[in-house]
């Protein structure tokens, strides 16, 4: 097997998954579109460049359906000839992308790939797809469903994380967000993202609530109280699943879980032979790539398995890792995660994360990868990790090594 590299990585800023946020006026088709043609220029890239376009979005029905990946090739510069495969592991979608892409590559089926993804979450909202573990009651049952917000109070109930814990965890997510952005840490990898009309809309992450301290999250309600406690009552099904959890510790709430947002990102992966055709210089190469399934009713506790089985694959140690990116989907994740392999906090999501920034869903798991390989050039650190928690208990994982 050949070894795949990363050639170039970029993402849009994150919009406000909102009507009144920047990037609303943007279809998912025409975002992506702008990072691919971005990523061809960027590189030189002409005619068949590329084997395949394989982009992640979740939410796929309406302008998200139908092969949005395809769609995305036509409505870019791209040559026709590029074919396009959208994919869908829910908040893994983009790094499963760009995994499919690397071993594509290893195992010699084309010399080149552009792999990402994208989510509006302002146009298409999470959920309107009406996923069948969740909206079939013959499935639901039998896999104890309950919502991710659940799932991550469960989370912290089960590892004894506190409210405190999680918020604290949240203001450093602001405030590593805010000096990433300040010392121009995105800067190399950030596209602006223009209107039909060439004229810029966004060019920095929107959501980001920098001023956000600990009294500011102290005074917000548990988000998902009511339906575990009330109506419909999930943690009643919680506590059929775990008996021995007396109560659910309801410690969530929108300041530290993920912001909802509209985003894309791509990163371009080939082979050697690849950079030399067209005079790239390979900036990492992809060690590991790892999926695997856990408890769909916790759900969210996948990065923890991924990631030992990543290591025990890649026949390296939790101290040969020298960066994390764990997405922020929720607190308590990231929280579980540091417990679990007892990692320095100052290691985990250095430039902060979806807690600050926004999880746009498809489009996370490719621009987390590319935020670790920036931060590994900018401190001449050698080996990053980048892994998520995925709904319906998932979890993928993938290491590069800086070259």
């Amino acid at each position: 097997m050949s070894d795949a590299y990363i050639y170039d990585t970029l993402r849009t800023p994150r919009g406000k998954g909102r009507k009144d946020g920047a990037l609303h006026e943007v279809t998912a088709a025409r975002l992506s579109a702008q990072v691919l043609n971005a990523l061809k220029s960027r590189n030189g890239l002409e005619g068949h460049a590329v084997e395949d376009v394989i982009w992640g979005n979740v939410t796929q029905v309406m302008e998200q359906g139908g092969c949005l990946a395809r769609t995305a090739v036509l409505a870019s510069d791209l040559d026709e000839r590029i074919p396009g495969l959208a994919i869908n592991r829910f908040c893994a979608s983009g790094m499963e992308a760009v995994n499919l892409a690397a071993n594509q590559v290893r195992g010699g089926a084309g010399e080149g790939y552009i792999a990402g993804g994208v989510e509006m979450m302002g146009r298409v909202p999470m959920g309107s797809d009406g996923a069948a573990i969740a909206v079939d009651p013959s499935i639901a049952m039998e896999t104890y469903f309950v919502p991710q917000g659940i799932s991550a109070d469960i989370i912290a109930t089960e590892y004894g994380f506190t409210r405190d814990e999680a918020d604290a965890l949240a203001v450093e997510s602001q405030r590593r967000a805010k000096a990433a952005w300040d010392d121009g840490r995105f800067a190399k990898s950030i596209i602006e993202v223009q209107d039909q009309n060439g004229l810029t809309i966004l060019d920095h992450d929107e959501y980001m609530r920098p001023g956000t301290d600990m009294q500011t999250l102290g005074a917000l309600t548990p988000a998902f109280q009511a339906m575990g406690e009330v109506m419909p009552g999930f943690d009643a099904v919680a506590r059929m699943k775990y008996p021995h959890l007396e109560r659910i510790n309801h410690i969530h709430h929108a300041g530290n879980s993920s912001g909802i947002v509209d985003g894309a990102a791509g990163v371009l992966i080939g082979s050697r032979a690849f950079g030399e055709k067209w005079g790239l210089k390979p900036r990492a190469r992809i060690v590991q790539t790892t999926k695997i399934g856990t408890d769909p009713t916790i759900m969210l506790t996948g990065p923890v398995p991924a990631t030992e089985k990543a290591l025990r694959d890649s026949g390296m140690a939790i101290g040969d890792i020298d960066l994390f990116e764990v997405n922020e989907a929720f607190a308590s994740v990231v929280l579980r995660f540091q417990q679990a392999f007892n990692v320095d906090p100052g290691l985990v999501n250095v430039n902060g994360g979806s807690i600050a920034m926004g999880h746009p869903l498809g489009a996370t798991g490719a621009m987390i990868i590319g935020t670790l390989l920036d931060e590994l050039e900018r401190t001449g650190k050698g080996t990053g990790l980048a892994t998520l928690c995925i709904a319906s208990g998932m979890g993928a994982a993938t290491i590069i090594e800086r070259v």
